[in-house]
């Protein structure tokens, strides 16, 4: 389950609420989306003891590596949500 949200409005970019939502958080991984790929999220998660696990945005001159099986669990996450809001109109 989420272990923090920032609701925004909808034309907020998410990836402009990541450093409120890793602040204070102890985690091992940060395991993210394509859409928070940025050198100052990865280095927030880096000064947080995380390991980045984001693929790389297809636009991105250098690509980084990243463990693609952790990141199949993302899922799991996104699965929160849907149960959370079934029945929900």
């Amino acid at each position: 389950m989420p272990v923090r949200m920032i609701l925004t409005e909808g034309t907020t970019a998410d990836c402009n609420q990541a450093g409120g939502l890793i602040a204070g958080v102890l985690a091992q991984y940060l395991l993210v989306g394509r859409g928070y790929d940025s050198d100052a999220i990865v280095a927030q998660a880096e000064e947080r003891g995380m390991e980045a696990v984001i693929p790389p945005r297809r636009n991105r001159k250098e690509h980084r590596d990243y463990d693609r099986a952790l990141y199949k669990l993302r899922h799991l996450v996104e699965n929160g949500f849907r149960t959370s809001n079934s029945g929900a109109q």
